[in-house]
Order: C-alpha cells, then structure tokens, then sequence
C-alpha cells in the first residue's frame, strides 16, 4: 500500500465499516484472556489461545510452513464469529481466491508493499481500540527490510495492544518481535500438490511448536 494512502487509513476503516462504532454486529465480549483459534496444537499450549492484549509472534520458516494455511483459517475463525478481522499485508501477497466471500466482507485488507508501509499501517491500525483482531504478515518481506525494525518500533505496538486489549499476531520468517508474549514456530512441510487439498485437513496437519510463551492468568 503506497505510503500516501497509509496516511488515510482511518477514511478507508469509515468506508469499508461504516458502522464500526455503533454496533455492527458486535459479538460477545471476550470472557477469558485469549481468543481461541479452534487449533487443538495452538490453544493447549497457549493455555486457551491467543493473547488478548499482547503481541504474538508465529515463525514460518521458508515456503510451504503452513503460514498462509494458518492465516486463511484465523481470518475464518473471525468471520464465523462475526467479528472484523484486520489483515496488514506486508508485502500484498494474500491470494483471495482462496477465501469465501462471508470472509472477506469481515476482512480489512491493508495491501502493503514495502515493510516501511506495514509499520505505518500498524501504527494506525493499532491505535484503533475498535479493532480487536489483528494479523500482521512479515513472513515474504526482504530481509534487507526487516532488518531494519528497531527494537523500540516492537515494545511500541506491544504498549498499543495492552492499551486497547487487541489480540495481534505477527506472521515472521523468522524471530525478531522481542516483547512477544507468545511464540510459536510452524514447522509443517507443505509442497505445491499441497494446494489441491481440503483446506481443512491441512489446518489439522499444521504441526508448530511453542518456543516461547509467559504464562498468561484467565480473567472473568
């Protein structure tokens, strides 16, 4: 996403859900937290989901790890609980045609094309205490450009989430969101003849691991 229309991300949030701040079909407010993904070899280890609140980070190490398949899952998870998903796409390489069309009316897509962009768009989207739910796509960025996140940009999004209580996963090719409350490491190996598959049998094959998770207390 050009820079230019970063700088008027909260026009296209007006437009995309125009009613976001009364009611659009608000859904029941979390009661523990973390949100549950559905994924038996997510939550167990998580203790209940993702962290509400905190920075998760989910390390995909080259293709075929299972990020793209745990993403459309995650963005279906939403959607089937009719809450709004937020999508950074750093480097614009969500393919639609995989998603059903009930999801992607749930879906806003912030089509990014450099990491520089994904980080203003965050530092937005972030700032936005309406939007509960969001994934940030790293993992296709050049490395050259990823190298170039401060530490400091990190802890900032980590006090943005904390004040607004939104549940926000960092998709990596590798660890670098140091304030991470939890992290996961996916380490399925998918091939190309994977993608002919029942999506659904591959979200029940990802196999990750915790490399690092704080245990987190539940709150009524």
């Amino acid at each position: 996403m050009p820079a230019a229309n970063v700088i008027q991300l909260q026009s296209l949030l007006s437009a995309k859900f125009p009613g976001l701040r009364q009611s659009l079909d608000k859904p029941p407010a979390l009661k523990s937290s973390f949100w549950p993904t559905g994924l038996p070899q997510m939550d167990e280890p998580l203790r209940g989901g993702l962290p509400k609140g905190a920075l998760s980070e989910i390390v995909g190490h080259g293709n075929g790890s299972g990020s793209a398949t745990l993403i459309r899952h995650l963005l279906g998870r939403a959607a089937n609980e009719k809450r709004i998903v937020t999508l950074i796409d750093g480097s614009d390489s969500l393919d639609v045609t995989q998603i059903e069309d009930h999801i992607l009316q749930r879906l806003l897509w912030v089509r990014c094309h450099s990491t520089e962009d994904a980080l203003k768009a965050a530092d937005l989207v972030l700032r936005d205490s309406n939007l509960h739910l969001v994934l940030m796509d790293l993992k296709s960025n050049p490395e050259k450009q990823l190298r170039k996140i401060s530490a400091t940009t990190w802890y900032r999004f980590q006090y943005l989430v904390e004040k607004a209580a939104t549940i926000c996963a960092v998709f990596t090719p590798h660890p670098m969101v140091a304030p991470a409350r939890a992290r996961l490491a996916l380490r399925s190996q998918f091939s190309l003849a994977s993608l002919d598959r029942d999506a659904a049998d591959l979200v029940r094959e990802l196999e990750m691991d915790v490399s690092e998770a704080r245990r987190l207390q539940s709150t009524a």
